[in-house]
């Protein structure tokens, strides 16, 4: 048996093993334990499809040079084949478990002040168009609007099967280079924002326990300042040991508001615990290609060229119109076949 044969064996191995275990009580009782079975099971339906197709083709490709009136079919089928082969090979690369989860965008006005601001809603349209063009759902959590029209910050979910695979590639600083709307002398400035993208962790995944959190309560305020609300509905959680703290006050119930403030807090808290686990990796496939970091200067968009580029993979596309409209697949597609070349690299060496 070849060794594409015993991969193939083993893959078939590990998804009825898998199938197996849904059906077993034991897991099917325990939450967290049903929710990682389930998961690996829909990682393995894919490969799994690719090698009971790579099979029949192998089979027909016998059946065809040892039948003279088939001969003409075994260039194809070879073809066919060497192309299953290949296709199983990239689908069996190691993914990163929060490949499948939602996530949560945390977008903020960086360099620019107002301009950024503007940068920083253009970049919020951006991702809800292209979330819809994926069939994603999208739910604002909380924002900051400010008085000239774009974001201090603004925080959403979005919500699908593989948000995290095509969205996990924005975290980083975005960069545009354009003339303002207030600018008479027509120069063209830089401004920049910042993404956060973070995979939302279920309760059963990041439990929060209670005695470490801080939590105030106050009046929500509009973007110049003023009172919005009578009540004390805007919530502050502090989390002591790390000291992250996370506002929410869109809301009008104080209950609402606590709700996403611990949906975010349970996000940055298993993201930090996901970028310790990769630095202690020191062939981490992510940090090929990014890492995510806020910091880090991933793209640029310039509006008199009507081109992004994207520093990561040096990919320059004239169509910054239409990206802006939300079509970034050529963009993530680009980036997401880097990591599967480092991936497959790696797995070679």
């Amino acid at each position: 048996m070849s060794g594409f044969e015993d991969l193939v064996a083993e893959l078939d191995r590990s998804y009825h093993e898998t199938r197996e275990r849904m059906s077993d009580p034991s897991v099917y009782s325990d939450h967290r334990e049903a929710t990682s079975v389930a998961r690996r099971l829909k990682e393995l339906e894919h490969p799994h499809r690719l090698a009971h197709e790579w099979r029949q083709i192998r089979q027909d490709l016998e059946d065809a040079r040892g039948d003279a009136e088939l001969s003409d079919l075994v260039e194809e089928y070879e073809q066919q084949a060497a192309r299953l082969e290949e296709e199983l090979r990239v689908a069996l690369v190691e993914t990163d478990p929060a490949d499948l989860k939602d996530v949560i965008v945390e977008i903020r006005q960086a360099a620019g002040g107002d301009e950024a601001a503007l940068w920083a809603g253009d970049l919020f349209r951006m991702y809800t168009r292209y979330a819809e063009r994926k069939g994603f759902r999208t739910e604002e959590l909380g924002a900051s609007p400010n008085e000239a029209g774009g974001f201090k910050a603004v925080v959403f979910a979005v919500k699908g099967d593989g948000a995290y695979s095509v969205f996990k590639w924005e975290g980083g600083t975005h960069r545009v280079q354009r003339v303002p709307a207030t600018e008479s002398q027509g120069r063209t400035h830089t401004s920049t924002a910042t993404v956060a993208v973070m995979p939302e962790a279920e309760e059963v995944e990041v439990q929060v326990d209670p005695n470490e959190l801080k939590i105030d309560v106050y009046r929500s305020t509009g973007p110049g300042g003023q009172s919005v609300n009578t009540t004390d509905s805007a919530v502050r959680i502090t989390h002591l040991p790390t000291g992250l703290v996370v506002a929410m006050q869109d809301e009008k119930s104080q209950l609402q508001n606590k709700q996403k403030a611990l949906r975010v807090l349970r996000a940055r808290l298993y993201e930090l615990e996901r970028s310790r686990q990769q630095q202690e990796l020191a062939a981490s496939r992510r940090s090929q290609i990014g890492t995510g970091e806020r910091a880090e200067k991933i793209r640029t968009y310039n509006y008199a060229e009507n081109r992004v580029t994207d520093h990561r993979i040096k990919l320059t596309l004239h169509r910054l119109d239409a990206i802006l409209a939300g079509e970034l697949d050529e963009i993530t597609g680009a980036l997401a076949a880097e990591e599967r070349r480092h991936a497959l690299e790696t797995t070679a060496a």
